[in-house]
């Protein structure tokens, strides 16, 4: 299959898994899983067809792995990034000293005054490495890199998330523990 059209299952699939399931009549479970099966019929009868393998190939090599199979394969998800409610049933665990953000020019008076907020998210994302967070400011413009003090932020009592993906999630990050750099 050719990237460009990976890339247009991946973004139909990041819509219905993330944000708008009822956009082709998908009932989603409470953890965020679909039937595999039915997701195909709907997308297909919503005018985006696409088949196992093609469906497969996508999770397969989707850049950021957006989307797992569970184990038997006859469901899916989305890892994160929902800004519908589901309970990814995901542990908390004690992040590493720093975490990074990446954003913006434009968002920064905003992020000042307020910290880091989930928006229409589910949970604010982190990366564990400077370079994941360069590539997603970088899909706005310009990209800033904030630096994260998420093992004070442990300490202190706020708790942190990692998404299958390894994407570290956290509900807020509050000004005090965000560096410029």
């Amino acid at each position: 299959m050719k990237e460009k059209d990976r890339n247009k299952i991946s973004k139909f699939l990041s819509l219905v898994l993330r944000h708008k399931p009822e956009a082709i009549g998908l009932q989603l479970d409470e953890n965020g899983w679909a039937d595999v099966l039915e997701l195909m019929a709907k997308s297909a009868a919503g005018g985006q067809a696409f088949s196992r393998e093609e469906l497969e190939e996508v999770v397969a090599l989707n850049d950021k792995q957006r989307f797992a199979f569970d184990d038997s394969r006859a469901r899916i998800r989305a890892n994160q990034g929902h800004s519908i409610e589901v309970e990814l049933q995901l542990e908390v665990r004690r992040p590493p000293e720093l975490l990074y953000h990446g954003t913006v020019e434009r968002f920064l008076t905003s992020i000042r005054a307020e910290g880091l907020r989930k928006m229409s998210r589910n949970h604010v994302h982190l990366s564990a490495d400077r370079e994941t967070a360069q590539r997603v400011g970088s899909r706005r413009g310009e990209a800033v890199i904030l630096a994260v003090r998420s093992g004070e932020m442990s300490r202190d009592g706020i708790e942190f998330f990692i998404s299958d993906n390894g994407v570290w999630l956290t509900d807020a990050v509050p000004v005090g523990y965000i560096q410029y750099e």
